[in-house]
């Protein structure tokens, strides 16, 4: 069983996030992408715990 990749970016995902409904997204999404799509439509500042967002 391989890696899944990220549906935004294809790069393999190290902690798996899955988009919400209104960003229009299908698939999970690696921190990175998902974090940048936090920004996109909720600007300000957001913190995570763990994952492979920067």
């Amino acid at each position: 069983m391989g890696r899944e990749k990220c549906s935004v970016c294809g790069q393999a995902i190290q902690k798996q996030y899955m988009p919400m409904k209104e960003w229009s997204v299908s698939g999970a999404m690696c921190g990175t992408c998902y974090s940048a799509k936090l920004e996109e439509h909720y600007p300000g500042e957001h913190v995570r715990l763990g994952g492979d967002a920067a």
